[in-house]
């Protein structure tokens, strides 16, 4: 038996979005916040990913996001680090800094503290970005995942992010 350094869901997850994409032919990016690099970490961690994997961004920070991912610095002050402008310029500047096709990006409030009552804690949004796509046709979406630990809502969170790489 194969020793997992993720949990079997995540890995299993993250095999079906790089076979999936490399039948395409299609390479992706991810920038994340909330989960740390742990979408990364699930897609590396399958053998022969460097044929589909471009990238990953880890922009915890919200100096990083601006920075590293040319988020503007009026969408994260006026709709907040954790909303669907946010992680839509994240997914895009994912496209921008690499030469992936699709990009994925990720922004929420693992916990345990950090939320609000507009976003409490285990709220995550997700948005995704495809090189020569309309940029005016933006997919995103908010969740909320209702998890007891922080770890929940991070698996939860990558979880979902995996499913949004697939075609």
């Amino acid at each position: 038996m194969t020793e997992r350094l993720l949990p079997q869901e995540l890995y299993d997850k993250a095999k079906e979005v790089i076979a999936a994409n490399r039948k395409l032919g299609r390479t992706v990016a991810v920038a994340e916040s909330c989960t740390g690099g742990l979408v990364c970490a699930a897609l590396t961690e399958i053998p022969g990913s460097s044929d589909v994997f471009e990238a990953g961004y880890v922009t915890y920070s919200n100096a990083s996001k601006i920075e590293d991912l040319g988020v503007s610095e009026e969408v994260v002050e006026t709709f907040g680090a954790v909303s669907v402008a946010t992680a839509w310029a994240m997914a895009r500047g994912a496209l921008a800094a690499s030469k992936a096709d699709i990009a994925v990006a990720i922004t929420g409030i693992a916990g345990p503290g950090g939320g609000t009552p507009a976003k409490p804690v285990g709220t995550v949004v997700f948005a995704r970005a495809e090189r020569g796509a309309d940029p005016s046709q933006i997919v995103a979406d908010q969740k909320h995942f209702d998890e007891t630990t922080r770890s929940g809502v991070r698996l939860q969170a990558a979880l979902c992010a995996l499913e949004l790489l697939m075609p």
